[in-house]
């Protein structure tokens, strides 16, 4: 990705010192060879020339749409993180980078990841606006209070690369800074196989159970007071009052702490709040979970972050998409 964005930047550069250099040089030699050489000089009639008029409209006009393209084909590349990208989740907060991988690895300042991997962040902030920005991947990409954004890229040569955030932030803003490492795919496996706690799926299982949603989202039939999550992730969910809503990242994380914002249609609005129950990496475990109940179809990739359980493991985030939807 990096490799594209100074393709694009060069040929930007070139084309406008090309232009600079010879608008400079002709004004530089019109003012010579038309000098005005005596007081009674009068200069020539200039009669205009439709193919000069055309020649440098057309001129301009195709180097700014081969500017157009060449750069929204690599906005769009930047903005759609391949399907096989390893997922990581990011939190900035005054003042530092709080990152959690799939697996269950944590970490303050530091990311570790595979060379040859695509990686794509998903990013929320605990309290104001952050920006992610590792200058050597040419990644920079805000990190927003309430909401999830996301970026990726991937690693080309094995190393340890500068981490920032490039949003002032706070007094601390200038110490808010980290590494990246990457790593060869071997070496990258024995440090995430180490210290890890359980995955991000089984600690959002285990906080589901801990946060008694099983009390309305039941885990067998018959259906509990709250809507069933399983086969939530990615589906329409229709709501009260008419309308619909994907349920994505964002739309759980609402569920979660604010429920009342989008009722499902046939359920009461009941769920609590657990605004300031959960934090951040709480939300993101849940968020897991649930989406952990929605089986990938026939012929995709497997997910690193989804362990195998059993049919009531299955049915309990199913029961917990009907506590998320009130």
């Amino acid at each position: 990705m990096a490799a594209s964005v100074d393709h694009l930047l060069y040929f930007l550069l070139a084309v406008a010192v090309f232009f600079s250099v010879g608008i400079f040089l002709t004004i530089f030699y019109f003012a010579i060879r038309y000098r005005r050489r005596s007081e009674s000089e009068l200069p020539a009639p200039v009669h205009g020339s439709m193919s000069l008029e055309i020649l440098w409209s057309v001129i301009p006009f195709g180097l700014t749409m081969i500017m157009f393209a060449w750069g929204a084909s690599v906005f769009f590349t930047i903005s759609r993180p391949p399907d096989d990208a390893q997922q990581i989740y990011v939190i900035g907060k005054q003042w530092m980078w709080k990152i959690q991988h799939m697996e269950g690895q944590r970490e303050i300042n530091e990311l570790h990841i595979p060379v040859g991997q695509a990686v794509k962040l998903t990013m929320t902030s605990e309290d104001v606006i952050h920006d992610f920005f590792v200058p050597a991947f040419r990644t920079k990409a805000d990190v927003l209070p309430g909401r999830y954004t996301t970026t990726w890229f991937k690693a080309t040569k094995p190393g340890k690369y500068h981490l920032f955030c490039a949003q002032y932030c706070g007094t601390n803003h200038y110490a808010m800074v980290g590494w990246v490492y990457v790593m060869e795919p071997q070496d990258y496996q024995a440090w995430l196989s180490g210290g890890t706690s359980g995955s991000l799926t089984s600690s959002g299982e285990k906080l589901f159970q801990d946060l008694a949603c099983v009390n309305c989202h039941h885990l067998i039939d018959p259906p509990g007071r709250g809507p069933n999550l399983r086969n939530l992730y990615g589906s329409q969910v229709e709501l009260t009052g008419g309308g619909h809503v994907k349920a994505d990242e964002e739309y759980i994380r609402e569920s979660i702490l604010n429920p009342s914002a989008k009722i499902v249609a046939g359920y009461q609005p009941i769920m609590p709040t657990f605004q300031g129950l959960v934090t951040e990496e709480n939300v993101l475990q849940l968020i897991e979970y649930i989406k952990s109940l929605t089986p990938k179809p026939a012929g995709a990739l497997p997910s690193r972050d989804r362990p195998s359980r059993d049919r009531k493991g299955a049915e309990a985030a199913g029961s917990l998409q009907k506590s998320t939807k009130q």
